[in-house]
């Protein structure tokens, strides 16, 4: 049963439960370290974004605004987990003799430059791709 409906069958004139709020009120002050340890956690797998809210008293508008502000001042830089962009260079192909077997595409991925035949399978590409950027 709830407070005011305590009060309706309370005598008029009778207060069962006064609270008095002092203070600067739900208003907080968090440092930018905090922030940026909030925003890193709610990335994590373990826990949805509303879960890591809860538990440190934000609303999931606040945190979602925290993560927007953090992106953009990254410059839009893909947080982990988060597919990002890369420059893509196309150059014009040159016809040489031995093109059989000739590269198709050049993958410069964590440090690693991987040169991709035509006709390779996408499959075993895939596996190599995951396999690089777990190293990386």
């Amino acid at each position: 049963m709830s407070d005011t409906e305590l009060m309706h069958m309370s005598k008029p004139g009778e207060v069962r439960r006064l609270e008095l709020f002092t203070g600067a009120g739900r208003r907080r002050r968090w440092p930018a370290e905090v922030k940026a340890r909030i925003v890193a956690e709610s990335y994590e797998k373990a826990d949805t974004v509303s879960g890591v809210a809860r538990r440190h008293g934000l609303t999931v508008q606040q945190l979602f605004a925290w993560r927007r502000a953090f992106r953009e001042r990254a410059g839009g830089a893909a947080t982990a987990g988060q597919p990002a962009f890369v420059p893509v260079v196309v150059t014009p192909e040159r016809p040489s003799p031995a093109s059989a077997g000739a590269v198709a595409i050049t993958i410069e991925l964590c440090g690693a430059v991987i040169r991709v035949p035509a006709g390779t399978d996408s499959a075993a590409l895939q596996v190599v791709l995951r396999a690089v950027k777990g190293l990386g």
